[in-house]
């Protein structure tokens, strides 16, 4: 009882309007493709919940988070732990040696600083890029259109094509990774 594998096709459906994609999607799903086997691209910003998908997982919240707690403990070092490390301390009239109004303007502006660095980073992680990688990809997803990537074996492949030129792609053909 040997089990033959079969191979793996990308297939990519070029459409015009989000509406017929977000359709497909659905109907890819109805027949048995799972969610990681499709892939939506388009040259304008389309979020998962107008083709009806679930949320990207992201771990930019945490990392941001992580960033305004470390911004957080080094202006709170700026400002109450050097002040005390010259050897005459500065005494200005009667106030304190870590005044507050000053205090809390660091203490914020730092935090925010460390968040907003570490959001930058945590995005470019979260997007792997830059990306050297071949990757699959046409030129009229610039041009407006939308494509969509299905994964599927190549038993499955006229079934796909079939479904997804009935629900109104443009063209359906083999999807080839190459360079951007």
């Amino acid at each position: 009882m040997t089990e033959t594998k079969q191979k793996e096709v990308d297939l990519l459906a070029l459409f015009s309007d989000v509406a017929p994609a977000a359709d497909a999607v659905e109907q890819l799903r109805l027949v048995g493709v799972r969610d990681d086997e499709i892939n939506v691209l388009s040259g304008v910003p389309v979020t998962g919940a107008m083709l009806g998908r679930e949320p990207h997982p992201t771990n930019v919240p945490k990392i941001a988070m992580g960033g305004a707690i470390l911004g957080f403990l080094t202006g709170a070092f700026l400002t109450f732990v050097t002040p005390y490390w010259y050897p005459y301390p500065i005494r200005v009239s009667t106030q304190a040696y870590v005044p507050a109004p000053p205090t809390v303007i660091v203490l914020f502006e730092i935090t925010m600083l460390g968040m907003l660095l570490s959001t930058f980073v945590g995005v470019f992680m979260d997007s792997f890029f830059p990306n050297y990688r071949p990757m699959k990809y046409v030129p009229e997803i610039s041009d407006g259109k939308i494509a969509v990537f299905v994964e599927c074996e190549s038993g499955d492949q006229n079934k796909i094509i079939d479904l997804l030129k009935k629900l109104g792609a443009e063209s359906v053909k083999p999807a080839e990774a190459q360079h951007l």
